[in-house]
């Protein structure tokens, strides 16, 4: 039974008789698009308890057999491609370019954790590390947190648990997801696909609810993967932290690009309109200021202008593709760009274009703001909306130094035509990411780690086989080479083990054959 756009299902057990339901409302015109159970913590223990009980037998599958379930549970995403994709749509307000993205997601990450798991999680033998330890075979074990919890916001609803939960799965885990109440419609339905319609085992369950049940869910788990606010990630770490899990945590962005001289400024505008404008800025990587150099600064800026007054806005539920950007996914982050904007406007800023807030929906305008300095909200707080502010510098040394400036430091981009140059500045920004004429581009690069530096987070979501294996606790195990009946430093201790192990430690542990020999250095 496929989602309601007027109730849905989870995918769990029937929801109890008396549960407390909530509605989902749709950006584009505040309506009502779905109704879920507002999950409460007792609800939410039995789905933690279900899910522990049904963890061996997943485990004991194995890489390829986790794999199969995986690929299997990509054909029923693609299978279903466009009604998930119309209920994200309906959720977010995206524009339908907008949206299509999310189920790429699904197919890059599940493809790259299957291809490479067995690998990942194959056992790895290490040599002694001296010749005292000899006769010790080493090998680490790579065993799955039996429950991870993966905590999702609201930007991209099917698309961003679809970056975090293959991984927990193809490690061995089961997962206990929760979606924002924002957009929980088209996450809840996958997981009802998995639940229902593949045969899978019930090791991944979509607790659906409002702050109470995410709480829980950290209260639940072995491991918390979390996307979203620092506000809320820092209260996540330190809830993990009282419960001595591990937490991995990517937070807020206020990522900066950089404009140089020698820089292609046709590519770079147009990768300042996409890395800025790009679901309405509501991306953690977003471009949320530009740093141009003096000689190219004018030119940047009309074109900029003319680039983002052209973008279409509005929610194209025909697939007609005739918008680029969509609505806001909340009135409040809306509430959020119009106080910078305003407040970059009253501190001496100027609007190029833009700058107003629509009268419908949850719309806010492609907005461009020049004459803009650190005083002001736009360049310090994150902002999560399609502004561009842009800023004139005149040195390379100028540009690092205000991208330096921020408490966030998740990712951003510098635009040159000197390679050397390029690396040059980005190994002086503190960021996690960096990409040279490029934008957006480091996350989907799953071989490097995506993660933040400062206040953008803690771990990282991929990094080749840290993708899986962070979802693992690594077992230490050590065997014997030789059987003997006992060892030199057992019970009972005597002068003539105590003179051998001496004489043992000195040869094989120092240095220079006077002190390795029991004599004096000097002679």
């Amino acid at each position: 039974m496929a989602l309601s756009t007027e109730t849905g299902t989870t995918g769990q057990s029937p929801t109890p008789s008396g549960a407390e339901f909530f509605d989902v409302h749709g950006p584009a015109d505040n309506r009502v698009v779905g109704t879920l159970p507002n999950h409460s913590p007792e609800q939410v223990a039995v789905m933690a308890a279900e899910l522990r009980a049904a963890q061996p037998a997943w485990e004991d599958l194995g890489p390829d057999g986790r794999a199969k379930t995986l690929r299997s549970w990509l054909d029923w995403v693609m299978d279903n491609e466009q009604r998930l994709l119309e209920l994200v749509q309906r959720e977010s307000g995206k524009s339908w370019g907008d949206t299509a993205i999310e189920t790429m997601v699904a197919v890059e990450v599940i493809n790259y954790v299957t291809k490479h798991g067995a690998k990942w999680l194959a056992d790895q033998d290490h040599r002694p590390h001296s010749a005292s330890q000899a006769t010790k075979r080493l090998r680490v074990h790579a065993r799955p947190y039996q429950l991870v919890g993966v905590i999702t916001p609201w930007n991209f609803p099917l698309g961003m648990p679809m970056m975090d939960v293959p991984g927990a799965l193809m490690a061995g885990a089961a997962v206990l997801s929760k979606p924002s109440e924002v957009t929980p419609l088209a996450w809840a339905e996958a997981v009802r696909g998995w639940r229902e319609e593949i045969g899978a085992p019930p090791v991944l369950a979509c607790a659906t609810g409002l702050g109470g049940t995410g709480a829980a869910v950290v209260d639940l788990v072995d491991m918390i993967q979390f996307t979203g606010s620092t506000r809320t990630g820092r209260a996540i770490g330190i809830r993990a932290a009282e419960r001595l899990i591990p937490s991995s945590l990517e937070l807020g962005g206020k990522d900066a690009m950089i404009v140089l001289a020698d820089a292609d400024i046709d590519r770079a505008v147009g990768g300042a309109i996409w890395g800025g404008l790009f679901n309405s800025g509501q991306a953690c990587i977003s471009v949320e200021r530009v740093y141009v150099q003096a000689p190219v600064y004018d030119e940047f800026v009309q074109k900029l202008t003319e680039k983002a007054a052209a973008i279409r806005q509005g929610t194209d539920t025909d697939k007609s593709y005739s918008n680029d950007i969509g609505a806001m996914a909340t009135e409040a982050q809306v509430d959020i760009v119009d106080r910078h904007v305003k407040d970059a406007v009253a501190k001496g800023a100027r609007v190029l274009t833009g700058g107003t807030r629509g009268e419908q929906g949850f719309y806010y305008p492609p907005t461009v703001l020049v004459d803009v300095d650190h005083t002001m909200d736009c360049m310090r707080e994150e902002t999560f909306g399609p502004t561009l502010p842009v800023m004139k510098v005149d040195t390379d040394e100028e540009a690092i130094r205000l991208a330096n400036d921020s408490p966030y430091g998740l990712a951003g981009s510098v635009w040159t035509a000197d390679p050397e140059r390029a690396e040059r500045v980005a190994r002086q920004l503190e960021t996690g990411g960096v990409t040279a004429n490029n934008v957006l581009a480091s996350v989907f690069q799953f071989p490097l780690p995506m993660g933040g530096w400062k206040s953008s987070g803690l771990g990282a979501r991929f990094g080749g086989p840290y993708s899986v294996r962070k979802y693992c606790r690594n077992q230490a195990f050590v065997s014997e080479r030789l059987s003997l009946k006992s060892e030199m430093n057992w019970y009972p201790y005597t002068p003539a083990k105590s003179r051998i192990m001496g004489r043992v430690i000195r040869l094989l542990g120092l240095h220079d054959w006077r002190r390795r020999l029991g004599l004096k250095a000097n002679g």
